[in-house]
């Protein structure tokens, strides 16, 4: 008996690593029930096909599959926190959850509320023992998570934010300065903002103060204290390149037909610079080298020029819809693709020409030198052919990508109610 039982036991195993010539006698003993077990890649969990895997395509020995389905409430911006579980905001419905995977099988367990009832949350960061909360108005954290997984009640950093009108996305990341980073869209498609902090970079104290350093650490008005960088219609994402730069990407205006002004993934941000709009846009798709340009729609202010602007190194066709981004982190995907920087794209809704309507997926930005020099599609098969992205057949829209602590690549999906997890597995 113990006998057969030590066969067993080793036949599982060699199935669970995916060897084939199991030894006549294990075969013997296997009962009749068939087994079925995860795939394992690297160490990396791997569950069965699903229906994400039959129809999201990814290149060739990267297996993707659904982690979470049926969020409720638009799943945006994702984080990893200190006890390794994936965090994310679901924007509509007011909360951010942990979606854990203690029995480590790919899979999320459930779906934890750690927070609710707060106006539009979307960035979501761990820093020095907190989670911040970037939402509609204001940046908010809790202290945690302690060891029973559990969060303080919120409180309140800084409502030196603008209110969430046009675009209402907030997100926030630390810089390696140990400093606050929130960024915040325009009102507006194409105007002359009257708040100062609409279409900006704003840069605080982790508890919500202001940097001594700041551009307008001392300007009589309030609103300007924390602005760094400004003329960045919609950085939805930002992060700092691997020479420790800080690049954001750029949802341009509308109203200048199909393929202006192109999306800008990768701007370079300055300091107390302008990045353009609603003035001026980069011209050109891809790679770029070349100053600003006009927007005719608006007169260029007394003193202002478009080579005063700081132009995008990268581009890609208009409305494209750059949302969240991130470089990969080594652990399971391969050398040639760990280095480079991955952007959800949200896809166009406003073309009108089948041809030029863009694809919502997520495109890997090929660095070398710590720059960008080309791109291709990494996942891609969410929409219906020839339908917009914003079109009801949709199957979904990615709006984020992060990596986990094993270099697994997750995805979220606002219009499907999704968390994707891809890993490569050959």
């Amino acid at each position: 008996m113990i006998k057969k039982t030590i066969i067993f036991l080793f036949t599982l195993f060699l199935l669970s690593v995916g060897r084939a010539n199991i030894p006549a006698q294990a075969q013997q003993v296997l009962p009749d029930t068939t087994i079925f077990l995860p795939l394992v890649s690297k160490g990396i969990p791997l569950p069965p096909a699903d229906a994400a895997s039959q129809r999201i395509t990814v290149p060739e020995g990267f297996q993707i599959r659904i982690f979470a389905d049926n969020l409720g409430g638009k799943p945006r911006f994702m984080t990893i926190g200190p006890d390794g579980h994936l965090y994310i905001s679901l924007m509509s419905a007011g909360q951010v959850v942990r979606l854990p995977d203690r029995n480590q099988d790919g899979l999320a367990d459930g779906v934890e509320i750690i927070a609710s009832g707060i106006s539009l949350p979307h960035g979501i960061e761990f820093y020095d023992g907190y989670l911040y909360i970037a939402s509609g108005d204001r940046v908010q954290r809790m202290q945690g998570p302690n060891p029973n997984g559990n969060f303080s009640a919120l409180q309140l950093v800084t409502d030196n934010i603008p209110p969430p009108i046009g675009h209402s996305s907030r997100t926030i990341h630390f810089g390696p300065d140990g400093k606050m980073y929130v960024s915040a869209g325009s009102t507006c498609n194409i105007c002359v903002e009257t708040d100062p902090r609409p279409a900006t970079i704003m840069r605080f104290n982790p508890d919500g103060s202001i940097p001594a350093d700041n551009p307008f650490a001392n300007d009589p008005d309030a609103r300007k204290r924390p602005l760094y960088a400004w003329g960045l219609r919609n950085s939805v994402d930002f992060l700092w390149s691997p020479n420790g730069d800080l690049w954001a990407n750029h949802n341009g205006s509308d109203g200048l037909g199909d393929d202006l002004p192109p999306e800008e993934i990768v701007i370079p941000v300055q300091m107390n610079k302008s990045h353009g709009w609603p003035y001026c846009f980069t011209p050109g798709v891809g790679v770029v080298n070349a100053n600003e340009i006009r927007d005719t729609r608006l007169a260029l202010p007394s003193g202002f020029t478009c080579d005063d602007a700081i132009p995008a190194i990268f581009t890609a066709p208009a409305h494209s819809a750059p949302l969240g981004m991130e470089i990969a982190k080594p652990g399971n995907f391969p050398v040639e693709y760990n280095k480079d920087l991955y952007v959800a794209y949200h896809g166009s809704w406003n073309t009108n020409v089948i041809a030029n309507y863009r694809d919502c997926k997520v495109e890997r930005v090929i660095l070398e030198g710590g720059l960008p020099i080309g791109s291709e599609t990494f996942a891609t098969g969410w929409r219906e052919p020839n339908k917009k992205c914003g079109d009801v057949s949709t199957y979904g829209r990615p709006a984020d990508v992060i990596f986990g602590n094993s270099g697994e690549m997750f995805i979220s999906d606002d219009a499907g109610g999704r968390v994707y997890r891809v890993v490569y597995s050959k």
